[in-house]
């Protein structure tokens, strides 16, 4: 039985915008993944490029995670098109430096995955590298102040979560061989 005026929001819906959103916005997973790659290899000289799109679609599928992204590419989007009230306008189009929302709004995707997530967030947001750089950007006309932030999110969020995978899988293999030599 169903409530006429219940509202109901449909998880498949939101899931399948938010990757809409960020193909329309110029960001694939394999750009993503690619700075998983860039911030795990060191610690992971085995890791692939698939297995960190994988991770990547992994915290994607967080609602938590789609919830920031929509949030954030919409707050760019009405900056770009000049509908958001003075002084706001100004900080999100000119991302102004000590306007730290942006930061706060990708933070939650970071919180999803642990404190391995703040350090990466830190480095990437710092250095830009990849996809960061061209978000970051301004020539192109478009505002991304929210969305450079949310992408570096997603990238430490998927590196933290590859990482202590990772450590998992290696604990195991000792585990195995710890067992075995002790039943030999």
């Amino acid at each position: 039985m169903s409530e006429p005026n219940v509202y109901r929001l449909n998880s498949k819906f939101v899931a399948q915008s938010t990757e809409e959103w960020l193909t329309k916005r110029g960001v694939t997973k394999e750009q993503i993944g690619q700075l998983v790659m860039l911030l795990q290899k060191d610690y992971f000289p085995e890791l692939t490029l698939a297995e960190c799109v994988a991770s990547v679609e992994r915290v994607l599928s967080k609602r938590e995670v789609q919830n920031a992204i929509l949030t954030g590419i919409q707050l760019d989007l009405l900056a770009e098109e000049g509908k958001l009230l003075p002084p706001l306008q100004d900080m999100i189009k000119y991302d102004e430096g000590l306007y730290g929302c942006d930061e706060i709004l990708a933070l939650s995707i970071v919180n999803v995955y642990g404190s391995i997530g703040f350090t990466n967030f830190g480095y990437i947001d710092k250095f830009k590298p990849g996809v960061l750089k061209k978000l970051n950007d301004k020539s192109s006309g478009q505002i991304h102040t929210f969305l450079d932030d949310i992408v570096g999110a997603i990238a430490a969020a998927a590196s933290s979560r590859l990482a202590h995978r990772k450590q998992a899988e290696r604990e195991a293999v000792q585990e195995a061989l710890d067992e075995g030599g002790a039943s030999g």
